[in-house]
């Protein structure tokens, strides 16, 4: 099942995703591990002893509802869990864990020779004379560093370019909107997540694709490049993007994967662009993008650092600094850890105020393997 519009997703949001699991059974119990198995050096047990306190805390801190957990060491599965009405089948939000995909996707273009990394950006409402967004490359966007003015955050009652630009006066061509945005920042001076600066690159992406202006060929030309080149030589399942009215990837935010997928994702991480015997994306990108950038130590090209800095969505100090992963809205991680052979995929619904206790039961379930 796809989420097709964009008011949908609003409810979504409305109602705290209480609907991110799409075809999910309702005969699981919450107890049934898909897979618990002895890991060298750690028995079935002892993981299990890792892995239940993120589906039931007891009289621990609250981490909220988990609703799949995957760990996956040295590409085989050792454990698999799912929350009572989920399974294996049921698809989840990304939320922003999808802007690493969007940054991998760009690695395979930019291994293509599609796109330079610190080209100018070819954003043609940027290449008229004197226009200081010209300085702006891909390096800038994907670390997260371009200078445009822009606001991420959404609270009740306070402006944000997200929600403007995901279902308000934006919604309709999302990356000229963010594109529109004038600079405030000299590029690459200042660290600003922003869904802007992924909207904007999927709109270089599709550009790079097809010169066709139509939405449904752009969406045509993107959704065969992925399905070519990621989902099916990745074994995705039931990996479902969302397009905007102009046909291109939503990138930032809305992607739709079973947890398997995910962790897929993060395999393709710790393996640095290798599947089956293929280099899907050339070895070096992985360089750039597990490097600190010069603006914020905690982030590289798209993907979140285990290092200190603020913010972090990690546990700088608690787990290895070599801990990357893909982290989405919610409590939504896909961890990687090439020096433990380690992808932990946790996908549910966690409060604000109770992240930090999600965090750190994380990194205890990431140092069971040290």
């Amino acid at each position: 099942m796809k989420i097709k519009s964009l008011s949908r997703w609003l409810c979504v949001t409305a109602a705290s995703l209480m609907l991110a699991g799409a075809g999910a059974s309702q005969d699981v119990p919450a107890s049934r591990y898909a897979v618990l198995k002895d890991s060298p050096g750690l028995s079935a047990m002892a993981l299990r002893e890792a892995v239940d306190p993120l589906f039931d805390p007891g009289d621990g801190a609250d981490v909220g509802e988990t609703r799949a957990l995957i760990v996956m060491r040295g590409g085989e599965i050792v454990a698999e869990r799912y929350a009572d009405g989920f399974t294996p089948q049921s698809r989840f939000l990304s939320w922003s864990v999808a802007r690493t995909v969007t940054g991998l996707i760009a690695g395979m273009m930019v291994s293509d020779g599609l796109l330079a990394l610190d080209d100018p950006a070819p954003v043609a409402a940027w290449r008229q004379t004197g226009d200081p967004r010209a300085a702006i490359s891909l390096r800038h966007l994907l670390q997260m560093s371009s200078g445009l003015q822009y606001r991420e955050d959404w609270q009740p009652g306070e402006p944000s370019d997200t929600l403007a630009m995901l279902a308000g006066e934006g919604s309709t061509d999302q990356a000229a909107f963010a594109a529109a945005k004038p600079l405030v920042q000299a590029p690459g001076a200042t660290f600003a997540p922003s869904a802007g600066s992924t909207m904007i690159l999927t709109g270089i992406m599709t550009d790079r694709l097809t010169a066709n202006r139509d939405p449904l060929a752009r969406r045509a030309a993107m959704a065969r490049f992925l399905d070519a080149r990621f989902a099916k030589p990745l074994g995705l399942k039931d990996f479902v993007p969302e397009f905007d009215a102009r046909g291109t990837l939503e990138g930032a935010l809305m992607m739709h994967m079973t947890a398997r997928d995910y962790a897929a994702i993060g395999e393709l991480i710790r393996q640095r662009g290798h599947v089956a015997g293929r280099q899907l994306i050339a070895d070096p990108w992985f360089d750039f993008m597990t490097a600190p950038s010069p603006a914020h130590a905690a982030f590289g090209g798209h993907l979140w650092l285990n290092r200190g800095g603020d913010p972090s969505p990690l546990f700088p100090g608690q787990a290895g600094a070599g801990v990357m992963a893909a982290v989405g809205e919610r409590g939504q991680f896909v961890l990687v850890s090439p020096e433990q052979r380690l992808v932990i995929v946790r996908l549910g619904i966690t409060r604000e105020e109770d992240m930090d206790a999600l965090r750190e039961a994380m990194a205890r379930l990431v140092r069971r393997f040290s």
